[in-house]
C-alpha cells in the first residue's frame, strides 16, 4: 500500500462510491498526524486513541458509498465548525492538556486547509448524488466512551448511555420521520453478544456539525442519521476489539439498510 502523503490536505480521506443513495461516513476513525502536530502533542498514543472513535471505519461497509477520514481529531476536527475544528486549549477537548507549546497560526492554517478540503469534496460528493437519486440518507458513524471514570471501575448510568444513540437534532424530524423509524424500527430487538440493543433518539448527543451543514446545505434533499455507538464493542482504555461484537453490530446496521431505502423511496 502507498503512503499517505501527510502534507497533502486530500489525503486526509477517502470516498468509495456505489451504486444507491446511502453513504455511511466514520469521519472520527482517523488516527494519522502530520508530524509538525504529532512532535506538539502533550497527549500519550493510548490517551488520543481513546479519545478518537476507533473502528468506526468497519461499520461503513453497510453502504454502497463510503466517506473515511484517516487523519486524527487531534489534528483537525471535521465534525465542528471550523473556527473550533482545530483544539488548542484543554476546553476544547474533554479537560486534555493537549499541547507542549501553543500551536502557532502558521500550523493552525495547514490543519485548517484539510477541513476546507474535505468539506469541498463533501459539497461536489453531495451535488452529485442528489443529482442522481433525488434525495440520499447519511449514516454518519462515530463512538462514544462510557468508562470514563477509569477501566476498572463500573460503566457509566444506563439511563443516559444506550447502545446506540441516533442523533437527529440537526434535522427536519418532521420531513424525515419515515426514515428515522425505519432505522430505529430495524434495529431494535437485534442482538449483540446475546443482548438486544438499547436504541435511543437524542440521549446522548444530537448530532454533530457535519450533520447540521449538511442538513443546511441540502435540507429537503439529504437525511443524516448521526449514529453514536456505545463502545460495548471494544476496550476503550487500550482500543482492543471484541470481534464477534463488532461483527454483529455490523450485520446489525446492514439489515437497517432495506428498510430505510424503502422509506426514502416511499418519501
Amino acid at each position: 500500500m502507498a503512503t499517505r502523503d501527510l502534507d497533502d490536505p486530500h489525503s486526509a480521506w477517502a470516498i468509495e462510491r456505489g451504486d444507491a443513495p446511502l453513504v455511511a461516513t466514520a469521519i472520527h476513525d482517523g488516527h494519522e498526524l502530520r508530524p509538525e502536530v504529532q512532535e506538539k502533542l502533550a497527549l500519550t498514543e493510548e490517551e488520543r486513541l481513546r479519545e478518537e472513535d476507533p473502528l468506526t471505519g468497519l461499520f461503513t461497509t453497510v453502504a454502497p458509498t463510503v466517506v473515511r477520514a484517516f487523519r486524527s481529531r487531534f489534528e483537525v476536527d471535521l465534525n465542528r465548525p471550523r473556527e473550533r475544528a482545530v483544539y488548542r486549549t484543554p476546553d476544547d477537548a474533554w479537560g486534555l492538556e493537549l499541547w507542549t507549546e501553543p500551536l502557532s497560526d502558521a500550523l493552525v492554517d495547514r490543519s485548517l486547509a484539510v477541513y476546507d478540503a474535505f468539506y469541498g469534496a463533501m459539497r461536489s460528493l453531495f451535488d452529485d448524488l442528489v443529482e442522481r437519486w433525488g434525495r440520499v440518507v447519511v449514516y454518519d458513524i462515530h463512538s462514544y466512551n462510557h468508562r470514563r471514570r477509569g477501566r476498572a471501575e463500573p460503566p457509566e448510568s444506563l439511563s443516559r448511555n444506550p447502545d446506540v444513540n441516533v442523533g437527529t437534532g440537526t434535522m427536519d424530524r418532521d420531513r424525515w420521520r419515515p426514515v428515522v423509524e425505519a432505522f430505529e424500527g430495524a434495529l431494535v430487538g437485534a442482538e449483540v453478544r446475546g443482548r438486544e440493543l438499547d436504541v435511543r433518539e437524542n440521549v446522548k448527543f444530537l448530532g454533530g456539525h457535519f450533520g447540521e451543514w449538511l442538513h443546511a446545505s441540502y435540507p429537503t434533499t439529504v437525511c443524516v442519521l448521526s449514529i453514536e455507538l456505545k463502545k460495548t464493542f471494544m476496550n476503550e482504555w487500550d482500543g482492543e476489539a471484541n470481534i464477534l461484537a463488532v461483527e454483529e453490530l455490523r450485520r446489525a446496521l446492514a439489515a437497517t439498510v432495506p428498510p430505510v431505502l424503502a422509506a426514502l423511496k416511499a418519501e
